[in-house]
């Protein structure tokens, strides 16, 4: 195995773009989005249900469109779509910065969110999924060091100065910072890997020793095992960062406090990242995916009977463990299941599962939230949840490994 020291040196450009696009994507997150829920259901005169249904529409929309979208990286190279959507990822927050009606809402979010969560972390994923085969767990991992940079900084540093500025100048920070990164991006790719749709000597294939399509592997029952498992987290940590405000009043904790355990989280998620990394390149993920959604369980139900911010800093370690596993676990679990030819249409679906889960999630909470039933209720059943697509995650893979060691 190649020292992790070489691997860094020899790869710097690649990973750096792919952690950089990760850490952009932060802008179209539901993390950064979700501290500007007080301005926003002020500004609008919005509850938190409506101010949930808004966001799951948008998200929901935006899901829809990447089937389509996702698709393109198996078409054209990082450096030229990965220009275009960051243009318009940029545009999404002058968007947001400027929108003055209620009913545009949808829209600001809606393209936010396909251009930040949706197409720049899928372009970053399935970049380093392709580019790299023996090391691609150890590239996920570095790439997805960015997004938790993002995780640790953005909030707790824009929670602080929307105390002096306006929120939605804060935005239109955002979008500048998007626009900056633009020339750097190219910049770094200028000497790009081929995708490998256009390179067919370094395809690598999955079980049955084939080049799966996206139709052949929506049939294969392996997926349908996998995606209750693509959703939660998803649909469940969005959950809780986006009630974050709503989740700290009833605690007792001010919302300060609160956001100022998020380093704390992306410590835990950016060692676990790099770990899960590790393993992948050493195991394989069919060893490791039956097991990595039970610290997340557990999680939540800490975060239930907490009541002080040490039970909270608690959940969000058991938490930072599965979303450490999760940035680099289920991207390269496509590719070695079904392998890289097609990886960008199939890993589209499996992003518009995960951006339509992180959509449901915002939205039955803030319901039930409105119903009068707080999210602390609610966390025993997001519990079950985890534990159930974790058995059906186990009993899918089981039936899959022999395909996997015959291509092997």
């Amino acid at each position: 195995m190649t020292p992790f020291t070489t691997f860094l040196r020899d790869n710097a450009a690649f990973l750096f773009a792919g952690g950089l696009l990760a850490f952009t994507s932060s802008f179209g997150q539901t993390f950064f989005i979700s501290i500007f829920a007080g301005q926003i259901m002020e500004e609008f005169s919005l509850s938190h249900g409506q101010w949930g249904v808004i966001y799951s529409i948008g998200t929901a929309a935006s899901a829809a469109v990447m089937l389509w979208s996702g698709a393109l990286t198996d078409r054209f190279r990082v450096r030229n779509l990965g220009v275009v959507v960051l243009l318009g990822l940029a545009g999404a927050s002058v968007v947001m910065a400027g929108n003055p009606w209620g009913w545009l809402l949808p829209v600001s979010i809606f393209l936010l969110r396909l251009t930040g969560q949706g197409m720049t972390s899928h372009i970053a994923t399935v970049a380093m999924a392709r580019w790299f085969v023996a090391t691609r767990g150890r590239a996920l991992a570095v790439a997805g060091t960015g997004i938790a940079l993002g995780e640790a900084l953005l909030p707790l540093l824009f929670v602080w100065v929307m105390a002096f500025v306006d929120w939605r100048l804060l935005w239109l920070a955002a979008g500048l910072f998007v626009l900056m990164v633009v020339p750097l991006m190219h910049r770094l790719l200028r000497q790009e890997r081929t995708p490998q749709s256009l390179a067919e000597s370094d395809n690598v294939t999955g079980m049955q020793d084939r080049h799966w399509t996206r139709g052949q592997m929506l049939r294969h029952p392996l997926f349908w095992c996998m995606l209750p498992a693509i959703m939660g987290p998803s649909a469940f940590v969005t959950a809780l960062f986006f009630q974050q405000v709503h989740l700290s009043e009833m605690k007792g904790w001010s919302h300060v406090s609160f956001v100022a355990l998020f380093p704390l989280y992306t410590t835990v998620v950016t060692v676990f990242m790099l770990l899960s990394g590790w393993a992948i390149d050493r195991f394989g993920t069919a060893r490791l995916m039956p097991w990595y959604q039970v610290p997340i369980a557990l999680s939540f139900l800490v975060m239930a009977s907490a009541e002080s911010l040490f039970g909270a800093a608690l959940a969000y370690a058991l938490m930072g463990v599965t979303s450490g596993a999760n940035a680099t676990l289920p991207a390269a679990f496509w590719a070695e299941f079904y392998g890289t030819r097609n990886l960008g249409g199939i890993k589209a679906v499996a992003t518009a599962a995960m951006v339509l889960g992180s959509a449901i999630g915002p939205a039955i909470t803030g319901l039930l939230i409105d119903a009068g039933m707080p999210f602390t209720t609610q966390m025993s059943g997001i519990a079950v949840w985890f534990i159930a697509s974790s058995l059906l995650l186990t009993f899918g893979v089981i039936r899959a490994r022999p395909s996997l060691a015959r291509a092997a």
